[in-house]
């Protein structure tokens, strides 16, 4: 486009801007009516102009289309095989199984399904046979695949290692890793549980960090899956700084792939009550997963805390996903959120401060020591203290929850699925990472009244 095209129009500073803002206020200070902080340290103006900073960050993002995603919990191989093919043929473009039995049949599951598709294999547990075994069966294949293996995260999440006597986790992990997509981090645990976004970034990053301290040399592209809350733009912003921090710190350890993210709508802000209110949510989640660079998107069902997978609210949530992509057209630029000031402003101030606290971790001997002292999980218990209590108090608004109530709406004779926090007691080597959402102790006092 010509610089010249609209020269008629005389530039306009962002100095010039602010003075006639600060006309309009009348006297009210410009800072304490127009700037508010975001809970992590981030300072957001009314508007952002060129001139002001000129290092803006610029992110790197996918390379082609996002790819809608169907997630399948293999129990019955002969069923699941048929409900992965029929969902591709109503559009789903990638599948994750979720895999609990080492015994799975990988060919029978994996038989009727059309070339060029993106497969995850969510494996819940840790098995270098079972892998050679998926690798063998997938490799006259032309499948793009990942087996999502994630030891520290399973470490984080329940507080155990996997149960690989008398191998270490991470040696079988690196037998595992040779020649197949296998490491991947579970970066929607703390995102789940509470911590704010530049914890997440750090401390996603300093998990990634884990494996390539480890392992000396990793030749295969690591699967980072993420989810996204309701701050539309911090959102879009935090999976761009994610990128951009993996390219960065792989560059240290001459890993030239970018990491394939695979985001999700968060549970954290999902809602039992008015429950459809998080199609809502979740399509303002997935505008922002899109937006921000995601490489696979697996939207979350509406009615996923209560009921067991059906088919209506999976075809939902599918279909949400399609209008995006097909008739939003979300596909068809390759970074959207390129110039706009606020995003790159957003994306640089969250990728310096989630560096600054990484760093932190590594000083203060890594990641996983941090896990054994308690440090990240003090950290990410303050930081959804601290949400709680906005929410508690109003502040952070859940419509249909904790405004604009129907006092009218009744679930307790639709549970199929218990919607809270499970406690198990069990002897664990550190404490876990519980993911809690923010609505469950309203919800359960209104779970209570139904039965009065």
């Amino acid at each position: 486009m010509p610089d010249t095209l609209f020269s008629e129009f005389p530039a306009v500073s962002s100095k010039q801007w602010k003075q006639k803002i600060q006309y309009e206020l009348a006297g009210a200070d410009y800072n304490d009516t127009l700037v508010w902080e975001s809970p992590e340290g981030i300072k957001v103006k009314p508007f952002y102009h060129r001139d002001e900073d000129q290092s803006l960050m610029s992110a790197d993002t996918r390379q082609e289309s996002f790819r809608i995603c169907q997630e399948i919990f293999v129990f019955d191989v002969a069923k699941s095989a048929l409900r992965a093919k029929d969902v591709v043929n109503r559009g789903a473009e990638s599948i994750r199984f979720i895999i609990e039995d080492a015994q799975t049949d990988i060919e029978a599951l994996i038989k009727e399904l059309p070339e060029n598709l993106t497969l995850f294999f969510e494996l819940k547990f840790l098995s270098a046979e079972f892998t050679t075994k998926l690798q063998k069966a997938l490799l006259s294949r032309s499948f793009r695949w990942f087996a999502d293996t994630d030891p520290i995260g399973h470490f984080a999440k329940s507080g155990n290692w996997y149960t690989t006597e008398p191998t270490d986790n991470l040696e079988v992990l690196q037998l595992v890793a040779k020649n197949t997509n296998a490491i991947s981090v579970n970066a929607a645990l703390y995102h789940n549980a509470g911590a704010n976004i530049v914890q997440q970034l750090a401390y996603s990053l300093a998990h990634v960090n884990e494996y390539f301290n480890k392992f000396e040399s990793i030749d295969q592209p690591i699967l980072i899956k993420m989810a996204v809350g309701s701050n539309y733009f911090f959102e879009i912003a935090k999976l761009r700084a994610m990128r951009t921090l993996f390219i960065t710190l792989a560059a240290e350890y001459n890993h030239k792939l970018s990491c394939h993210l695979l985001v999700s709508p968060g549970k954290r802000n999902k809602t039992l009550y008015d429950y459809n209110v998080n199609m809502l949510r979740t399509t303002s989640e997935c505008m922002s997963a899109i937006l921000g660079g995601a490489d696979t998107v697996a939207n979350m069902p509406y009615d996923s805390l209560y009921h067991k997978s059906n088919e209506f609210a999976e075809r939902i949530a599918r279909n949400q996903l399609l209008i995006l992509k097909h008739e939003s057209y979300f596909d068809k630029v390759a970074n959207p959120a390129d110039g706009s000031y606020y995003i790159e402003s957003l994306t640089t101030q969250l990728a310096e401060k989630a560096l600054a606290l990484f760093k932190e971790i590594e000083a203060a001997g890594g990641f996983i020591a941090q896990l054994k002292s308690g440090t990240i999980q003090r950290k990410i218990a303050e930081s959804a203290e601290k949400e709680q209590q906005l929410f508690d108090s109003g502040k952070e608004i859940l419509l249909g929850t904790n405004k604009q109530i129907n006092k009218n709406d009744r679930m307790a004779h639709d549970l199929e699925l218990f919607p809270f926090v499970k406690i198990k007691p069990r002897k664990t080597l550190i404490t876990p990472i519980i993911e809690k959402r923010l609505a469950e102790k309203m919800e359960q006092d209104r779970l209570e009244s139904e039965k009065a």
